[in-house]
């Protein structure tokens, strides 16, 4: 009788479970057609022919109009960031008078050091089931409508991306799936495709570099990309379009308060590029500074804060720095398709390896950090990476320390909570406070949420400052960010059939400007083929950025310095600190023909440039590597195949037998210490060298005993 009974409540089980998920289903799929939110937003044909032509004023208009005496502004933003800008942008189009000032460029902080998705966080929502929380999932629910809406107002920088998330035991399945399926339902009528499972012969033809050993099989699920700080820049210069003030290194050094209430009524600026002082007045202050804003050192445990301590130095930390970091491998590390996300890395936290602009970002850590402009990638922060990518790759592929072409690391801003035992812990919702002087200050969230973050913060700064909008409800979610208003997914078709683009050069304009990328395009200089390609100069041969674009940048983009240029408006310090150090040279060369830069201020931008790529990972991923003229190469090319007859890989044995044959043949008789050479040639204990490997092990030899 006990068998029969548990029988048929499995039967029962199963049964309650197949009619459940038939019937979410049936309901899924009727509000998904329902609700499915249109691909473009709709523009009447003179918004359109207006936006076409729009140009943005110059950098001189936009500080005259910020210092002149009889203006005021009912707010001033403090922050350029993704939370920022959204704000001025939120605030122009209900038809506000608003100025936003940032000290440094758009994105310079976090916005531009993020891992690239417009997501609404499957671990935020495994978090929200498992420990009940309300507060996560009403976070997931809200991030994966704003990624609905982020899709559609900018879609030539935003895409929808499949993400494999590999399962190696059975019994794990199931969870998968429910919490996939969980994921697009929370989506509604607003997700992207529907997640679906993989078997292991499928999985590994859309993941060849998977790890096959005990592979069960695979669910995939869609989540959005981005290029962040490019999004970031256009959602500036849409605000400017819509008639906010927006201005990069301006700096607030002091606030203005009523003598006699205390009341806030404006903000002291320095022009850093010219380095004059001017007060700015307004109605309100807004501070988006994101982790700025204030925040608890933790080694130190010093309280650093640029804004909110200025206004009330005995206020309360409100924010916790944690820091994420990234680093970023060839193209070849991913199927260039799809992405891949592994769940549970050997400290619990959360690895993403994702194709991004032609190379593969994997990431993140999340740890406490204390406060600084320019967070640097540390080699343990790196290692631990490497580390995490080599557990899920097939172990064919020798994941090495020489693959990783850069490195950065980025600043959260996350609402502190005392009782949280680490940062990721920490929820990711934003908040938005009022100080008793009338400072507005938003904090945490992300950047998926960053219009919403704004429409809220700007419905407290009406109410606040007793403001009056031509609009009271906000109309940011169908406003198109420039570059959108005639972008279609053949748009770099007709750049090459007008231009005589190459093809990934074109694809790379449309994606990164939408209609702008005609502009761009315009600015090319004749290559020296007399076929093809006709038009664009690249910066440097391995990615398609052109020329044209750091005029571009220069004039319509508000770029100022080099590393603008290499880091925010190209991604080239991202994508590969080399290229970036290679194509720094004539970035500056460029610009200084646009700006009119002396002899010494091209040098100081190289050297600001330089120190830029130095907390990409410069000096960290190939401190030895020498440079080699063709026929040394050559030599060291024989003298390693002469040991490796499998055209595989060298044993360690066989690694020092080689280097010596090559060094001698160089005339290099010194003792040598082959332990130092091996751990520098494989720091991660792989036990084999591979041809790269052997070449960093000849650059410490020569850095090191030639040269020393």
């Amino acid at each position: 009788m006990s068998f029969l009974r548990r029988t048929r409540n499995l039967v029962l089980l199963v049964g309650t479970a197949g009619a459940g998920y038939v019937g979410i289903t049936w309901w899924h799929g009727i509000e998904r057609e329902k609700l499915r939110t249109p691909l473009a937003v709709s523009l009447s044909p003179e918004e359109r022919r207006a936006a076409l032509e729009w140009r943005p004023p110059s950098r001189a208009q936009l500080i005259s109009k910020l210092r002149y005496p009889e203006r005021e502004f009912d707010v001033v933003i403090i922050g350029g960031g993704a939370t920022g800008t959204g704000c001025a942008l939120e605030g122009a189009t209900r038809g506000l008078n608003v100025a936003l000032v940032e000290r440094d460029d758009f994105s310079a902080g976090t916005s531009s050091k993020s891992t690239k998705l417009v997501h609404g966080g499957v671990r935020y929502l495994e978090k929200a089931f498992l420990h009940f929380d309300w507060e996560q999932f009403a976070m997931v629910r809200e991030a994966l409508a704003e990624r609905a809406t982020l899709l559609r107002i900018a879609p030539h920088l935003t895409g929808q991306l499949p993400i494999m998330l590999p399962i190696y035991q059975w019994w794990k399945l199931p969870y998968f799936w429910a919490g996939s399926k969980a994921y697009d339902f929370v989506a509604g009528g607003r997700g992207l495709e529907s997640s679906y499972f993989l078997n292991k012969t499928r999985a590994l033809q859309a993941f060849p570099m998977l790890k096959k050993k005990e592979l069960v099989g695979a669910m995939v699920y869609y989540d959005g990309s981005q290029n962040d700080a490019r999004t970031n820049v256009s959602l500036a210069l849409t605000a400017l379009h819509h008639g906010a003030t927006v201005t990069n290194y301006t700096e607030v050094v002091d606030l203005i308060k009523d003598k006699v209430t205390g009341t806030l009524r404006g903000v002291v600026v320095k022009d850093r590029i010219s380095g004059e002082v001017f007060p700015v007045k307004c109605k309100g202050v807004i501070s988006a500074t994101g982790p700025f804003c204030g925040t608890l050192g933790v080694s130190r445990f010093d309280f650093i804060d640029l804004i909110r301590k200025m206004d009330d130095p005995t206020c309360e930390p409100l924010v916790q720095a944690s820091v994420g970091t990234h680093i970023m491998f060839p193209s070849y590390y991913s199927s260039g398709q799809m992405g891949l996300i592994d769940p549970s890395s050997s400290d619990g936290r959360v690895i993403f390896f994702l194709p991004w602009e032609g190379n593969t970002i994997a990431g993140t850590t999340d740890s406490p950090s204390d406060l600084t402009f320019e967070p640097k990638a540390t080699c343990t922060e790196i290692n631990f990476i490497v580390d995490e990518v080599k557990r899920y790759l097939d172990p064919d592929m020798h994941v090495r320390h020489s693959d990783v072409l850069a490195a950065w690391s980025g600043l959260r801003p996350l609402i502190r909570n005392p009782s949280a035992k680490s940062t990721q812990e920490l929820v990711r919702n934003h908040i938005v406070m009022i100080s008793p002087s009338g400072l507005l200050t938003i904090a945490g969230g992300k950047w998926t949420t960053y219009r919403q973050m704004a429409e809220d913060t700007i419905n407290a700064a009406i109410q606040e400052f007793k403001l009056t909008p031509k609009y009271s409800e906000s109309r940011t979610d169908q406003i198109p960010l420039i570059g959108a208003h005639d972008y279609h997914h053949n748009t770099y078709v007709s750049l090459i059939q007008h231009f005589g683009l190459e093809t990934d050069v074109a694809k790379h304009l449309a994606s990164s400007y939408g209609d702008r990328a005609w502009l761009v395009a315009a600015l090319c200089n004749a290559t020296e083929s007399c076929r093809w390609p006709l038009f664009g100069k690249r910066l440097v041969p391995q990615y398609p950025y052109l020329e044209s674009e750091v005029i571009y940048a220069t004039r319509f983009e508000y770029a100022q310095t080099a590393v603008d240029i290499l880091a925010r408006r190209t991604r080239l310090a991202h994508l590969s600190c080399f290229a970036a150090r290679d194509a720094l040279p004539r970035v500056v060369e460029l610009m200084s023909e646009e700006l009119g830069w002396s002899k010494a201020e091209r040098e100081r931008q190289t050297g600001l440039a330089e120190e830029y790529l130095i907390t990409c990972g410069i000096a960290d991923l190939h401190p030895f590597r020498a440079e080699f003229h063709r026929k040394q190469m050559e030599r060291y090319r024989a003298a390693y195949f002469h040991n490796d007859k499998s055209w595989r890989r060298l044993s360690l044995h066989e690694a020092i037998v080689s280097w010596k044959s090559a060094v001698e043949s160089d005339g290099l008789h010194s003792p040598i210490d082959w332990d130092e050479v091996l751990r520098r040639a494989d720091p991660h204990g792989i036990g084999s060298i591979g041809f790269s490997e052997f070449i960093d092990g000849i650059s410490f030899i020569e850095l090191k005993y030639r040269q020393h």
